[in-house]
């Protein structure tokens, strides 16, 4: 279909892309079912119906948020390979160069 060829070459190029002309008719191909399920779907007649970002309510749910203790110093340091000065020493992951 040369309109869908069109659209693809316009979509491709928005995007920055440089399709070989195998690409894009692997893509037109793909391109022709999508292009006739949204002309399916605009035909459908939505007055009076509200837009939505969800098909259902969304809910947040969440705990409370509350402060609880944390690990004590020794305790986190028990498990590090090495430490010094209450902290936990890492190997140098920056090259001063």
């Amino acid at each position: 279909m040369p309109d869908n060829e069109l659209a693809l070459k316009r979509i491709a190029e928005l995007a920055r892309l440089d399709l070989t002309d195998e690409e894009l008719a692997t893509f037109e191909s793909q391109l022709t079912p999508i292009l006739k399920h949204i002309d399916t779907l605009s035909a459908i007649d939505v007055d009076g119906v509200e837009p939505t970002a969800h098909p259902t309510p969304v809910y947040d749910v969440m705990r409370a948020d509350t402060t609880r203790p944390g690990l004590s110093t020794a305790a986190v340091l028990q498990n590090a390979p090495e430490s010094a000065q209450d902290q936990i020493r890492v190997p140098k992951v920056v090259d001063a160069s």
